[in-house]
């Protein structure tokens, strides 16, 4: 296991050697977009863009939009311009829509907690169906299914790292295993499931300062004990620490002074970040922990 440990000042900017396919711009994008579940007559859709120099084998990197489970959508300007980023690079990128069910309800202390939870289900559930329409219609998105990255800010981050760690899935096959996460903002209700089974590389960003969503363990929006809306949760730091203590791998993004807005700005500001972590993490699989410190303004 090699291990990282960084403490910066200044935003890190890391210089990739080997420059390829996969970290550099190597290609104009192409977007297209599907409709991949009816639900009720509602229209769950996603956003498809791949790079138009390379034809198919793509990585698939799957983003999911914050917004608290009630708001939010897949084509935000700041999503389009980092899935076009992505994509030019080699990867297919499929931004999705998903059931807000948490729309005209809220997600602070006055939602109750089951409501919450089914919250990360549901989102878990259609994350999966978007999945699986992808692979059942391969041939027509030409993606690698052994190589399928989960990606989401604040509700999509904690909805994505419920998927890989705690969601007993039933729509997508049993032996079936994402390949990594990018968390931004993100926690789940149990480290329980990160298991040497489960564990899968971890992307993890977060402000320490962060009052929605803990950085370490604490209730969901810091709510009371008494509170209906009072969830557990394991935010970032948790789960880097659980990785750490089986040996596997992780790479952990701490804002000293950050808060909840870095739920969507490693988007744009932290871009090589990503692409050192989706390279030599999940498609090299390095194996490494990474720790990274900053301190901002």
């Amino acid at each position: 296991m090699k291990k990282t440990i960084l403490f910066i000042s200044l935003l890190f900017i890391s210089n990739l050697n080997g420059q390829s396919i996969y970290l550099d711009s190597i290609s104009k994008v192409k977007k297209r977009s599907y409709t991949y579940k009816k639900i009720n007559s509602k229209k769950l859709k996603l956003d498809f863009y791949t790079p138009k120099s390379i034809k198919s084998n793509y990585p698939l990197v799957i983003y999911v939009h914050g917004g608290g489970f009630s708001a939010g959508k897949k084509d935000e300007n700041y999503i389009i311009d980092f899935a076009k980023f992505l994509a030019s690079r080699g990867y297919a990128v499929a931004s999705i829509s998903y059931r807000l069910t948490m729309k005209q309800k809220g997600f602070g202390c006055n939602t109750n907690s089951v409501d919450k939870i089914r919250a990360f289900e549901t989102t878990s559930e259609d994350i999966s169906y978007a999945i699986q329409y992808i692979i059942k219609k391969n041939k027509k998105f030409k993606i690698n299914s052994n190589q399928i990255i989960l990606s989401g800010s604040s509700a999509g981050a904690e909805a994505v790292l419920h998927l890989a760690y705690v969601y007993d899935n039933k729509v997508l096959p049993k032996k079936f295993k994402f390949s990594g996460i990018i968390s931004m903002s993100g926690a789940i209700t149990s480290i329980n499931n990160i298991t040497q089974k489960t564990a899968i590389p971890t992307q993890l960003f977060h402000g320490i300062l962060d009052n929605l969503v803990p950085y370490d363990s604490a209730p969901h929006h810091f709510c009371n004990t008494n509170d209906i809306g009072y969830l557990p949760l394991y935010g970032s730091k948790s789960i880097a620490n659980r990785l750490e203590s089986m040996e596997k791998p992780y790479y952990l993004y701490s804002i000293e002074n950050g808060d909840h807005s870095w739920n969507s700005r490693p988007m744009h500001q932290c871009r090589k970040e990503i692409l050192d972590f989706l390279y030599f993490d999940v498609l090299q699989q390095k194996n490494r922990q990474t720790y990274i410190s900053i301190a901002t303004e």
